[in-house]
């Protein structure tokens, strides 16, 4: 009979994986910046359903948080993008190419990610890189491309709010609560968790090394006291998905970390539901800078950059929402907000940008190149 551990061992088994994942080859890479810049940590967050300006940049007391990056770092108010549906415009942002992709395709690029680059020229280990995402298994897709110079080998680490925080997980909390060996059903809760971690949304097995594993299931039992899979309500996926991230950050401390969110599209049924699910976003971006902010040692190296993927349309539906089709500026035209210790504070750059630029400037920031993208790195940016 295979032994079971009980919640005492579990945890010391977790921090004694911790401890071993720091080391050398065992998915941490040492790492130092290529230039000299302050920057050593890069958090991208990715609006993947559809959300205006209007929303964001022209009512400030919807987003206190994103106001504070515009007004301590540099904003973008007039970033091309292109409708080429939530999905195929989010994975431009991390791309840096344009690729239309259906609605409900569940494929991954063909172009590499900005994950892929970074550790493929860097170095960086699996437990450097990470994307945390609210949008079921295609978003899961972000993480590494088909490109036959890159793929799995050089992707993200994958964890998914809903994908963790499900049912099953709850259970366990409950079972990992009373001090005892676990078996039958508690020990078959627990491999099932283990294999939404190491391999979330059905993604090929090994994006998550095994080290990495035993790190994450540290990490939530932590998380119980952060009720993160209390969270309901309307944008609940996103809401957990911030959480997770920032918990991960501030745990781990990757040099990159992703989240997309996605249920910024309830704006097709209705408009203040799609307004609530930004303020709510916003209020966790909030504790994420706070996070940042508080750490001396992330509030010096961190950056944050939040962009969507596309905007909405000018005009409400006849359901009182907003979709996305009608070619307006609203749709076409949203802001980016950059925010860091390389980053100039307090400037607006009016010049027209592209969506795409993001993924060559995260890499720019860690002296990578997106070598099969055409996109520019975001001008006026840094610090003279």
């Amino acid at each position: 009979m295979s032994h079971r551990p009980d919640r005492r061992e579990f945890l010391r088994l977790s921090g004694a994986a911790a401890a071993a994942s720091c080391l050398p080859g065992a998915g941490f890479a040492a790492w130092t910046p290529s230039r000299a810049r302050k920057t050593k940590r890069v958090v991208l967050i990715a609006f993947a359903g559809g959300v205006r300006s209007r929303e964001t940049l022209g009512a400030p007391q919807n987003v206190p948080a994103l106001t504070q990056m515009a007004r301590e770092g540099v904003v973008y108010p007039n970033v091309k993008v292109a409708n080429l549906g939530h999905f195929g415009a989010a994975l431009a942002l991390f791309t840096g190419v344009g690729e239309a992709m259906g609605i409900r395709e569940n494929a991954r690029g063909v172009y590499p990610t900005l994950f892929e680059y970074l550790r493929s020229q860097l170095g960086l280990g699996a437990g450097d890189v990470w994307l945390s995402t609210s949008g079921g298994n295609q978003y899961t897709n972000f993480s590494y491309s088909t490109h036959p110079k890159f793929g799995e080998a050089f992707g993200a680490n994958l964890i998914s709010g809903d994908g963790v925080f499900n049912a099953d997980f709850k259970a366990l909390v409950q079972d990992l609560g009373v001090p005892k060996a676990l078996e039958g059903d508690e020990a078959a809760k627990l491999d099932r968790l283990r294999d939404v971690i190491a391999t979330p949304g059905g993604s090929a097995p090994g994006v998550n090394d095994p080290a990495t594993v035993r790190r994450i299931e540290g990490y939530i039992v932590e998380e119980l006291s952060g009720k993160t899979a209390q969270i309901t309500g309307p944008g609940q996926s996103d809401r957990k998905a911030i959480r997770v991230a920032n918990n991960i950050l501030r745990l781990f401390r990757p040099k990159v970390l992703a989240i997309t969110l996605l249920n910024a599209d309830a704006a097709h049924g209705s408009y203040n539901g799609y307004v609530e699910i930004i303020r709510k976003n916003d209020e966790e971006i909030g504790k994420l800078l706070k996070t940042i902010q508080d750490d001396p040692e992330l509030r010096d190296s961190t950056a944050v950059i939040a962009v969507p993927e596309f905007g909405r349309d000018k005009n409400l539906n006849e359901r009182n929402g907003l979709d996305h089709g009608d070619g307006s500026e609203d749709l076409q035209r949203v802001a980016a907000f950059c925010w860091g210790p390389d980053f100039q504070r307090g400037k607006i750059v009016d010049k027209l940008v592209s969506s795409v630029d993001i993924c060559p400037t995260v890499c720019e920031l860690f002296g990578a190149k997106a070598e099969y993208s055409k996109a520019k790195v975001l001008p006026q940016l840094f610090e003279s």
